[in-house]
């Protein structure tokens, strides 16, 4: 009677931890789906969102340099990517 009864306890702790394995695992896996989704819809609203225009400059002598930076006032603007201060 002492050997079902351990028997019985073993069995029911050994279901217990299954199926708090089961459920973990599930939760997991909703986890990895959900964190997916997410990664799916950034990836297709970047794409179709407006890219940003490449940004060209072209470099200044040194006599322009020389010549523009007596009395230059700072021009600051927003190009959309973010803010540009011209010192």
């Amino acid at each position: 009677m002492q050997s079902l009864r351990s028997l019985a306890l073993s069995a029911i702790g050994l279901l217990l931890v299954l199926a708090a394995f089961v459920f973990t695992a599930s939760l997991g896996l909703i986890l990895a789906g959900l964190v997916s989704l997410v990664m799916i819809g950034s990836a297709v609203s970047a794409r179709f969102s407006a890219k940003p225009a490449p940004v060209r400059c072209q470099a200044r002598t040194r006599r322009e340099t020389d010549a523009h930076t007596s009395g230059r006032v700072p021009r600051i603007w927003n190009d959309g990517r973010g803010t540009i201060i011209d010192l």
